[in-house]
């Protein structure tokens, strides 16, 4: 399918999709593999436990048939994806309002609604913001409220800006007091992309990466880069509980790139940042102490 000619705009003018809710037992067993996952000396929380920021992600997974993926392995079709032609996605950021941790063990409800629909213009071309409402509650109280910003554009971009290849220097030198330090190869993006209901293939396919959408190798997930800032926070202050936090995914990074997060604490929360020698800024977070 080619890409669009008409305004994206045109494509969503009529579309409103209705709000969806879902439900999950809270399992600890996804805590306990995304633990693993980040080599954690034991699970970061437990049955009863509170679930750390973002470790929601985790929870409500869908799994749809094949058939139902498109050659990217995306959906084809679901309730909160623009009707755009030849459509494409990005993960651009998000915020958490967080009233009360999620609680493991304690079954969960998430109420998903369409925020906000906005066409915007950037150096690639058209673009298409689509802001996603997250609500999530437990013993009829809500508990996290989440928005989570998808950026869509129709027609692919061809990889411009990327690098040629992988810098495979170790990660620049810390420049903040909290710091945590991680290497993504192949088999852990495969282990996060079956960790979270994930079959995009630039996670997992390396000659569709670069032969297809154009960069050098496997992307490391963005929602990853968020997690480890989030995870800065929590080895670093465990006693202190997030009541908010924001993140902005800015640029890409790559299996085989050493990646420092790295954040200052400031009294009132902390600010943060994800690293590579090649990119000082693919990832910001900011948060805020309840």
């Amino acid at each position: 399918m080619q890409p669009a000619t008409s305004p994206l705009s045109s494509y969503v003018e009529d579309w409103h999709p209705e709000p969806v809710t879902a439900v999950d037992p809270m399992d600890p067993g996804p805590a306990a593999a995304v633990s693993a996952l980040l080599d954690l000396p034991a699970p970061a929380a437990r049955e009863g436990d509170p679930l750390p920021p973002l470790w929601q992600w985790f929870h409500f997974l869908h799994w749809p048939a094949q058939r139902e993926l498109g050659p990217d392995g995306h959906l084809r079709d679901a309730r909160f994806l623009p009707p755009l032609p030849d459509r494409q996605r990005m993960f651009a950021g998000g915020r958490c309002r967080i009233v009360e941790p999620l609680r493991l063990g304690e079954p969960a409800e998430r109420v998903s609604s369409l925020a906000a629909v906005t066409p915007k213009h950037g150096r690639s071309g058209e673009l298409l913001f689509v802001t996603e409402r997250l609500e999530f509650r437990q013993a009829g109280r809500t508990r996290v409220v989440e928005e989570q910003d998808i950026v869509y554009r129709s027609g692919r971009g061809g990889g411009a800006g990327h690098p040629d290849t992988i810098d495979d220097r170790t990660a620049p030198d810390a420049q903040e007091p909290w710091r945590l330090r991680l290497r993504p190869d192949p088999t852990l993006l495969f282990r996060l992309s079956a960790l979270t209901a994930n079959a995009h293939r630039i996670h997992y396919d390396a000659p569709y990466c670069r032969g297809t959408e154009g960069y050098p190798g496997l992307v490391v997930h963005g929602p990853l880069l968020a997690l480890l800032m989030l995870d800065v926070v929590r080895r670093e202050a465990p006693d202190r509980q997030v009541g908010e936090l924001s993140f902005r995914l800015r640029k890409p990074a790559f299996s085989g790139e050493h990646l420092l997060a790295e954040g200052t604490p400031d009294g009132a929360g902390a600010r943060l940042r994800t690293a590579t020698h090649r990119e000082p800024l693919h990832a910001t977070a900011e948060v805020t102490f309840a």
